[in-house]
């Protein structure tokens, strides 16, 4: 059966209930302080499933609002909370005015459409000491030379002086106490920052490639990121209402986005709402959407709700995307039924479309997500319970065509764009790394200076580091200088094993921290790597190692050859089988196991892997290809390195004092004496080797 979209047959599913336009969930009701009149949105269907005939069409009819006297569907107390808050506004209004510390319950749901976290220090004892985190809104990690200034300012003026560098490109800044929430985020909107929609049960920042290059399909992937941003961005007031007396400081959108927000020619928009795409009850939960174009996959382009990537014909001209739907990384422990996930292909679409495919990919999650459990609310389930084949026709009604196949793609590879690069436009920028994303101490002075000097603008990366952007070739070697002197090394200088390493913040702040991450993921890497020497794996090898202190997966550790997430004190769930491509999905290795046995665990697998991998396998190959079974049994075998096995190991120290100043040496970066003396000899004997 087909029915007619403005002149495009499109084939429908027999189910007439998935043909419903869009009603937010419960319908649009009026909120419970009588400040929303609404409308209900009813489906004529002009058919029936065994006798519409080609002609049929969809209408949706605006019309009064009649009593409900159907029974109400379960729903989770956040869309309540949603309901009854005139677009994000009540009770968070009242409470930001009352002399208590912290915020109850709605407004704490509600406060995270504005792009903030209520928290507490959790390190402390008896009465909870409340402060706020808040998060930015950078699409493609862009942050303006005033915008950086302006955050490194607040940080001292109202943080705890620290900024931090987010897996999604953006800035968080802890710390923020309720009486200062207002200066702080109007000081952010009037430096053409945003926190709006950086948390909450809506689009968040939309990722893209952080590379400044000046190349046709990175440009083309950045503004579709942009693009993208805006459409998905709220349109009701309530973030300028709060924060900023209703002042609405936005520069003026590409007529394209405006006009595909506006379009409703297949039911996608809430008729006469202030919010045309999210209602009133916005989506089910967080949504999450990234671009990039073929070969890079700095953006881990399969954990996200939505990924689009860039197709470009011969001459490097864009001609149209692939979209892939249904990644999430997060979970419950314990709970089979909870898993994380990769985005499978829904298809590919001419680039004038996109924001319309997008739109209606959003739309189908937003009429069926789940809404009565918010563990099963992202769309990765929706998508697991229809299967992929019926998503696409229902998400097709929402676009009005068909979506092509997708294009073939090369091979995924990551990319951290860190050190010295051309930017193509005879500038340069330069990447450095950051570890776990904590800007702090001498290093936030340092790059306080630079930035400030030179007049730099910064963008954000998707693994937690910063790329200082725009810079002239004659200042290349005074900005390098500056870096060394501020403990910004470059890459060659890092160990390799934190490069890729990512952590999320866990404790002290995050209220769902089982375990550490960020404070316990430096130690974790020493031992790693102490691991490493002990049996015979060279410095410059590595394995991606992330960290989270929970099952929520915000430092997406699902993605990595060595996952640690946290379920339990000072305990660890073990994940094994990512790639260092982020193409394929950790699998559940080990429960349980307690930090002070990690090498117990992490020996015996690396041992192996250095004696039986294939040429050039990955750790995360070899785990998968050995299969879980034998990983277990090479753990539990395992009685210690064979006598001989670690040739490669030097004993360092002959005396005691050597020992003692290499350590007070080593404790200054942050190193063991014996990592710290294994980099003193490696670089020795690379510079004989180059002078010869």
């Amino acid at each position: 059966m087909t029915t007619s979209f403005g002149g495009a047959n499109t084939a429908i599913p027999k189910d007439p209930k998935l043909l419903r336009v869009p009603t937010s969930f419960n319908g649009l009701q009026s909120a419970s302080n009588s400040l929303l009149l609404s409308k209900r949105l009813h489906v004529y269907h002009s058919f029936s499933a065994s006798t519409a005939g080609p002609n049929s069409i969809i209408r949706a009819v605006s019309t009064p609002v009649k009593p409900d006297t159907s029974v109400q569907p379960k729903r989770s107390k956040v869309e309540i909370f949603k309901e009854h808050s005139n677009f994000i506004r009540y009770p968070l209004n009242e409470e930001l005015l009352t002399e208590a510390s912290n915020i109850n319950e709605a407004a704490t749901q509600l406060i995270k459409f504005h792009g903030s976290y209520q928290q507490y220090n959790r390190d402390e004892r008896g009465a909870k000491s409340y402060s706020f985190m808040l998060r930015t809104k950078n699409p493609c990690g862009k942050v303006s030379n005033k915008l950086y200034l302006v955050m490194d300012d607040l940080a001292d003026q109202f943080g705890i002086g620290t900024l931090r560098l987010t897996t999604r490109q953006t800035f968080q800044l802890h710390g923020v106490l309720k009486k200062d929430l207002k200066t702080v985020m109007s000081s952010i909107i009037r430096s053409m920052g945003s926190t709006l929609g950086a948390c909450g049960d809506l689009n968040r920042n939309v990722l893209a490639p952080a590379a400044p290059f000046a190349r046709k399909d990175y440009l083309f992937a950045q503004k579709t990121a942009e693009d993208i941003a805006a459409l998905l961005t709220p349109q009701s007031g309530f973030y300028y209402d709060m924060w900023v007396d209703g002042e609405k400081i936005l520069s003026a959108e590409p007529p394209e986005v405006v006009k595909a927000r506006n379009d409703n020619s297949h039911g996608t928009n809430f008729p006469d709402s202030a919010e045309p795409i999210y209602g009133t009850q916005f989506l089910p939960r967080k949504f999450k959407v990234a671009v990039t174009v073929p070969t890079d996959n700095s953006v881990d382009i399969f954990t996200n709700d939505i990924g689009v990537v860039v197709v470009s014909d011969s001459d490097g001209k864009p001609q149209g995307y692939n979209i892939y739907v249904g990644g999430g990384m997060g979970r419950t422990h314990r709970l089979e039924s909870t898993f994380p996930r990769l985005a499978e292909p829904l298809g590919y679409v001419p680039k004038e479309d996109i924001l319309y495919a997008v739109k209606a990919i959003v739309v189908t999650q937003r009429e069926n997500g789940r809404r009565d459990d918010r563990k099963y609310s992202r769309m990765k389930y929706l998508i697991s319970s229809w299967g992929i084949e019926k998503f696409r026709t229902v998400v097709e009604q929402y676009y009005g065509k068909k979506f092509e196949p997708c294009r073939e793609l090369p091979e995924w590879e990551f990319k951290s764009y860190l050190g010295w690069h051309e930017q193509g436009d005879g500038g340069l920028f330069c990447g450095l790394h950051v570890d776990s994303g904590r800007v702090k101490g001498t290093m936030k002075t340092t790059l306080r200076e630079i930035i400030e000097k030179y007049n730099l603008n910064v963008r954000i990366t998707p693994n937690q580091n910063i790329i200082l952007c725009d810079i002239r070739q004659a200042w290349k070697r005074p900005i390098t200088t500056a870096l060394a002197q501020g403990g910004l090394l470059q890459p060659r200088y890092v160990d390799p094993l934190n490069l890729t390493a990512m952590a999320c913040p866990a404790f002290p702040l995050c209220p769902l921290a089982i375990t550490e991450a960020e404070r316990g993921i430096p130690n974790i890497l020493k031992r790693v790597r102490a691991v490493f020497e002990k049996v015979g794996l060279k410095y410059n090898e590595s394995v991606v190692i992330r960290v989270t202190g929970c099952p929520n997966g915000c430092a997406r550790p699902y993605m990595a050859e060595l996952g640690l997430v946290g379920d339990g004190p000072n305990s660890y769930q073990i994940w094994l089988g990512g790639n260092p491509n982020q193409t394929s999905l950790a699998k559940l290795f080990k429960d349980k196991v307690k930090l002070h046995d990690l090498e117990n665990v992490l020996e015996p697998l690396f041992y192996n892997w250095k004696r039986k991998r294939l040429s050039k396998e990955s750790f995360g190959d070899f785990t998968i290809r050995t299969g879980t079974e034998k990983l277990q049994e090479m753990v539990d075998k395992w009685e210690g390195i064979p006598l001989g096995a670690s040739r490669y190991n030097l004993k360092l120290f002959a005396d005691k004092e050597t020992y003692e100043a290499m350590d007070a040496l080593a404790r200054l970066q942050d190193k063991s004496a014996h990592q710290l003396a294994m980099e003193v000899i490696r670089n020795y004997v690379a510079s004989q080797q180059s002078g010869k």
